[in-house]
């Protein structure tokens, strides 16, 4: 039994020398293993850069960072805690008192008992508040203890950006907007992510009280990322929206999109995207200028008219025979909006956008050589993706003869804007490049990267075809885009204005509501509207296509798009064209006199300065009338506006400032009508009046 004792005994002893070594490593020792186990837990967190700004061309910003903070509190910090957490205390109340002030959303008392909590609790990386803007922040760094500094206070400020689109709307899905994961981006945002984006950092951080708190001087910090400056001008992009808007709303339209280019260098200066919600409401949801690929509906026979004329098959004036706007091509129906049309041009068939013209006409030439016309359209560049910089861009899809899809059909279909599907900015590259002369450019929308204010790269204009066809036949085709207008009978001559001229090409395709088919209970339209101004100089190419609803009051292009091109087209040329600068005026001598008023001093030293020829009438007084010929200066003796005077002076010819340091120094009250030099005064020279009389100056 001794030995059983003896065994338990030992056990005894054994679990007390535990139990006394675990409460000295807890009690005693504790702070040391703690700091020694923080030591272990480092890691470096990534910093992200300032995310770089994309401008507009006129200098805008469409898309920026600006910085937010998040304000943790380190309740651990040593100068928080000495003497018993003596500044803590004596700081509580006031700050207390300061937060509950500048964040109003919560009591004093709250913000007391937090900070007390956090304190008690030892809290080493307490979030106490996140994304405070910049004017927060300047406030909350001078309040008591707060202005103390990091290592007294305990306070630690974490600086991030916030991205943002100043303009909300404006051109939103082509700047686009970066989020956390910028895979999820689009637009600008994304194209040209790697270049806004810039060069992380890195940060060591302990890691302590289930939390990771920065190293102080631990750090590489971020190199911020570049700007972009793109070809987008707010005013043109503004107008685009708003006029699109405009009519998207007053019918109740499902989307659209309006795109201003460049005529001469293939910039995109404006692209308004809107779509409908559910709520009826219409924001920038989607790019369909440039990812939305449709049957484009009569702004396709552009292409059409420029095959059959490079063929030599047809003239603009040509006959064809529109059999009374209704035609069955090999089973199908080939109809017109406007029936009961029959013989007329090929000029006209264009101008009144006859469906049923341009199907025979494709039909009779091209059906026993299909690839002809494909071949056409390859060189036009519409089997072929648009090339801007823009990632989302849609591919164009034109049907090639021989494809399991090509039936006896689609050539006659094809000729007037069916069994392709196009973007809208693919249809513009070719109307923009008629308008400049056959040359087609590439459209973009960045001018340049810059860093710190200067380009560290340039996107210059290029050109993707010298000449889209021959000059006789760009010529009759301008002639056919104008009569789209001119002609009484044009589809768009209810746009037609007499301040300039407009060529262009409505275009109105059926297509089907939810992808049901195209039967009458389930068809919509779209309507489009493309076309370039003024016509015999152009500056700028629109294109605005719209879809309409099932519920939409108005279908065809010459009343939904077109109206909104006209809009826009009115507003950019009373605004950047319209203005023309004022005729020279023919070389020759000024005969005209300038009278002013001034110090002698001052004026001697002007006509020195200039080796103008003068002479002086008077001997005595500091003050001149001048009579100022254009050769000769003549100074007389002006009116003293120190001692008494009772006379009216003569001011007409005196400039305003002049005139009215003169009479108001008399003591006369002077009123004002016009600008520039007085010809009129309300009280003759030389007549008597009292202090304080009013004299009326008329200005030229």
């Amino acid at each position: 039994m001794w030995r059983i004792y003896l065994c338990f005994l030992g056990i005894i002893v054994l679990g007390t020398i535990i139990l006394g070594r675990v409460v000295y490593i807890q009690r005693v020792q504790g702070a040391y293993w703690k700091k020694m186990s923080n030591t272990q837990h480092l890691k470096y967190m990534d910093i992200n850069a300032e995310r770089g700004t994309i401008y507009s061309e006129d200098g805008n910003m469409l898309s920026t960072s600006i910085p937010v903070f998040d304000v943790y509190v380190d309740f651990g910090a040593d100068g928080l805690r000495e003497k018993n957490g003596k500044r803590f205390y004596d700081n509580l109340d006031s700050l207390s008192i300061a937060l509950a002030k500048l964040f109003k959303d919560a009591p004093v008392s709250s913000y007391r008992k937090l900070l007390v909590a956090g304190y008690k609790n030892q809290d080493r990386y307490y979030p106490l508040k996140k994304k405070i803007s910049f004017e927060e922040y300047t406030s909350l760094r001078n309040f008591p203890l707060v202005r103390q500094g990091r290592n007294k206070s305990g306070f630690i400020v974490d600086v991030r950006d916030n991205r943002v689109n100043p303009y909300v709307l404006l051109a939103n899905r082509t700047v686009g907007l970066s989020r956390g994961d910028t895979s999820k981006n689009v637009g600008l945002e994304r194209s040209y992510d790697s270049v806004l984006k810039g060069q992380t950092g890195s940060r060591l951080m302990r890691y302590m009280a289930g939390a990771y708190v920065p190293v102080d001087g631990a750090q590489i910090e971020p190199e911020n990322g570049k700007d972009i400056i793109t070809t987008i001008d707010t005013y043109m992009q503004d107008v685009a929206e708003n006029a699109l808007m405009k009519m998207m709303v007053a019918n109740n339209s499902l989307h659209g999109t309006c795109i201003v280019m460049e005529t001469q260098t293939g910039k995109i200066k404006a692209i308004a995207n809107l779509g409908r919600r559910t709520d009826g409401e219409y924001i920038e949801d989607y790019n369909y200028g440039l990812g939305r690929r449709t049957e484009p509906g009569s702004v396709f026979k552009l292409a059409t008219l420029i095959s059959l004329l490079e063929d030599k098959y047809v003239d603009t004036g040509s006959i064809v025979d529109c059999e009374g706007g209704r035609k069955v091509f090999y089973g199908l129906h080939i109809t017109d909006s406007h029936l009961g049309e029959h013989e007329m041009t090929v000029k006209e068939a264009f101008a009144r956008s006859s469906n049923v013209a341009f199907a025979k006409m494709a039909d009779e030439y091209y059906h026993n050589q299909p690839m002809r016309f494909y071949n056409h359209l390859h060189a036009l560049r519409l089997d072929t993706a648009t090339g801007i910089d823009i990632v989302g861009a849609a591919s164009p899809y034109i049907k090639k003869p021989g494809s399991k899809y090509w039936t006896k059909t689609t050539l006659p279909f094809m000729a007037h804007g069916y069994e392709e599907l196009v973007t809208p900015l693919q249809l513009l590259m070719l109307y923009n490049a008629v308008a400049n002369n056959g040359k087609m450019m590439q459209p973009y929308l960045v001018n340049s990267i810059n860093e710190m204010g200067r380009p560290i790269k340039t996107f210059e204009p290029k050109v993707l075809i010298d000449k889209i066809c021959s000059d006789e036949t760009l010529g009759k085709v301008k002639g056919c885009l104008m009569a789209v207008l001119q002609s009484e009978h044009g589809t768009g001559h209810a746009l037609e204005t007499n301040v300039y001229n407009i060529a262009g090409k409505t275009g109105t395709a059926v297509t089907a509501m939810d992808n049901r088919g195209y039967n009458k209970g389930n068809k919509i339209y779209q309507s489009a509207f493309m076309g370039y101004f003024p016509a015999e100089n152009p500056k700028y190419s629109i294109a605005v296509v719209i879809q309409n609803g099932s519920d939409s009051k108005l279908a065809y292009g010459g009343v939904v798009s077109g109206p909104v091109f006209r809009e826009v087209a009115d507003k950019i040329y009373a605004e950047r064209i319209g203005s023309e600068p004022l005729a020279q005026l023919p070389n020759g001598t000024d005969s005209s006199a300038l009278r002013f008023f001034g110090l002698k001093t001052d004026l001697n030293k002007i006509l020195t300065t200039f080796n103008y020829p003068s002479s002086d009438s008077a001997i005595a007084g500091s003050w001149r009338s001048t009579v100022l010929n254009y050769n000769y200066a003549q100074l007389n003796s002006a009116y003293n506006t120190t001692g008494p005077v009772k006379k009216v002076p003569d001011v007409t010819g005196f400039g305003l400032k002049d005139a009215v340091y003169l009479l108001e120094n008399m003591g006369l009250k002077v009123e004002v009508k016009g600008q520039g030099k007085v010809i009129y005064q309300s009280l003759a020279q030389n007549t008597d009046f009292h202090k304080g009389q009013s004299i009326n100056l008329q200005l030229n």
